[in-house]
């Protein structure tokens, strides 16, 4: 196949542009050791001038790299195992369909004589990871040592993010022009490395996208937490509730994701945006080692909760993750089947592309009910840390700033593929977010 540099037409660039795609690479690898320096200092402080840097010898460690690739070679493994079902992504411009193995939770079909019809099965990535993690405690494995290998096996993921994002960049000039992703097909190398070249880009039918999307990063996160709570057992003899709070919380928003794998298939990331450094980066260092910051935090700064307030934290987490699975878990159903009983009574606008715009029951509301949700989960896994230290409400700031973002890049998407039905929508529904508010 020959070298294909053709350009993608009228594409757009965000995040700054050419700038924003030269300084995000150096600023975010950056911004994910210095966080986690904050995080282990006795200080705690974001805003310590001059910041708190570790000796060098501190971010490098053999054995960090050592797990890191071989995290990835397992999570692999799991992925290619002939289990669960495959399940067809969106329409490509071409007009075909990728398929996907949804086998991150087992086919419901296999397991039918172990469970009721209506209970889900267990997730097999997830659950197989924890059976080795329990054998390997079992076994003396002191996994409470991921605190000290915090650093360098970030470093390590930093440094496979940026050899995995410069293969993907290489390949895609072999990939045909319909695979490659509008957005980050602009003839900028340093954009084009940052967003990514190739929609959908594979080695045979391993989708490199679909697997770090969910799979080393998102379960890695888990372990990661779950080392925290091990550290801080070897430490004190138990873990605090505040630790038992924020594993439980991020653990079940980690087993969602993964019982609701297919639904990754329809979102921007899968659909849209090209795989570059932005997503690889994300997946697999950004989202593993800031979002265990609490539990990293926990660890050099042990929080006490009453039980009043251990009440409050969980009540705000269960409003959010009901909101945020109940919003999805509606517009899910209503893309596959939209004359489903359960959405078949909601009221829609018809669009020029045939497809209908929900403007009732959560998408009534506002226009990102499940943004609404994750923020108020996000919430709640901040407070336990107490309201000394601003470093672990980062995430909070973060993914505000992060949804009001994607909330914008949907809306001009959306805006230029429907049109004056979505004008129609937005004036239905006037409120983004936050209902009354934004």
């Amino acid at each position: 196949m020959k070298l294909n540099k053709q350009k993608s037409p009228q594409a757009e660039k965000e995040f700054g542009g050419t700038l924003g795609a030269t300084c995000i690479p150096v600023f975010l690898p950056l911004t994910v050791l210095y966080l986690l320096c904050v995080c282990r200092s006795p200080a705690a402080s974001v805003l310590q001038w001059p910041p708190v840097l570790p000796p060098t010898a501190q971010l490098w460690d053999p054995l960090a790299l050592v797990l890191i690739l071989g995290w990835m070679a397992l999570q692999s493994f799991f992925y290619l195992l002939p289990m669960g079902k495959v399940s067809e992504g969106m329409v490509l411009t071409d007009g075909s369909r990728l398929k996907y193995p949804i086998n991150g939770v087992i086919d419901l079909e296999l397991c039918r004589p172990l469970v009721h019809n209506d209970l889900s099965c267990c997730f097999h990535a997830l659950c197989v990871t924890a059976v080795l993690l329990t054998l390997s405690l079992w076994l003396g494995m002191p996994l409470g040592y991921l605190f000290e290998l915090l650093l360098p096996l970030a470093v390590c993921a930093i440094g496979v993010s940026f050899l995995l994002s410069l293969y993907l960049y290489i390949c895609s000039f072999w990939a045909p022009h319909h695979a490659l992703a509008q957005g980050g097909n602009t003839g900028n190398p340093l954009y084009d490395f940052f967003m990514g070249r190739e929609l959908n880009p594979r080695i045979g039918s391993f989708d490199l996208k679909y697997f770090c999307e969910l799979r080393p990063g998102l379960i890695g996160w888990v372990v990661i937490n779950l080392g925290m709570l091990m550290k801080e057992v070897e430490l004190r003899d138990s873990a605090s509730l505040a630790m038992i709070l924020v594993n439980s919380f991020q653990l079940l928003y980690v087993a969602d994701a993964l019982w609701n794998e297919e639904a990754v298939l329809t979102t921007m990331d899968i659909v849209h945006d090209g795989f570059g450094f932005m997503l690889v980066f994300g997946d697999l260092a950004w989202v593993p080692f800031t979002y265990s910051l609490q539990a990293a935090f926990l660890v050099v700064h042990p929080q006490s909760l009453s039980p009043l307030g251990a009440t409050a934290i969980i009540t705000l987490n269960g409003a959010g993750y009901y909101i945020f699975r109940k919003s999805n878990s509606q517009k899910n159903q209503f893309r596959r089947n939209p004359t489903h009983p359960s959405v078949a009574n909601l009221e829609t606008i018809a669009t020029a592309t045939g497809k209908r715009l929900l403007v009732s029951g959560w998408w009534g509301l506002v226009r990102h009910p499940n943004y609404l949700g994750d923020l108020l989960m996000a919430l709640a896994w901040s407070l336990p840390c107490g309201f000394n230290h601003l470093l672990p409400y980062f995430y909070v700031v973060y993914f505000t700033v992060l949804l009001i973002h994607r909330e914008a890049r949907d809306e001009r998407h959306c805006r230029a593929k429907y049109g004056l039905a979505w004008d129609s929508y937005c004036r239905r529904v006037p409120y983004r977010i936050f209902p009354y508010i934004y």
